[in-house]
C-alpha cells in the first residue's frame, strides 16, 4: 500500500504564509511574530524562512520598527486574496 504525497505548489505555499500573518494579525491585535506564522503555515523553518524573505523583500509583508512583529501591507493583502481567488477556482 503507498502513501501519495501532496506537494504544494509555490503559489499555494505562498498563500499559507499570508493566510498565516493575516490570521495571526487578528488573533493578536495586529502582531504576528515569525514562529506563529511558520506553524500556521505547515512549513519547516528552512522552506518558511525563504518564502518569507522574499515576501519581505517584495513588500507583501512588513515589519515596522525592526521588531519581532510583523503584518500584511495592502500589496500582500491584495495578494492573499487574488490567490484565494485562485484557489477557490481550482
Amino acid at each position: 500500500m503507498s502513501k501519495e504525497i501532496n506537494r504544494r505548489s509555490r503559489w499555494e505555499i505562498t498563500y499559507d504564509i499570508l493566510r498565516a500573518t493575516s490570521e495571526e494579525e487578528k488573533a493578536h491585535e495586529g502582531k504576528a511574530k515569525k514562529t506563529r506564522i511558520m506553524q500556521g503555515a505547515y512549513l519547516d523553518w528552512r522552506n518558511f524562512q525563504r518564502y518569507f524573505d522574499f515576501l519581505l523583500e517584495h513588500g507583501f509583508i512588513d515589519c515596522p520598527d525592526g521588531g519581532n512583529y510583523y503584518y500584511l501591507t495592502e500589496k500582500g493583502k491584495n495578494l492573499e486574496e487574488q490567490l484565494r481567488g485562485l484557489k477557490d477556482m481550482l
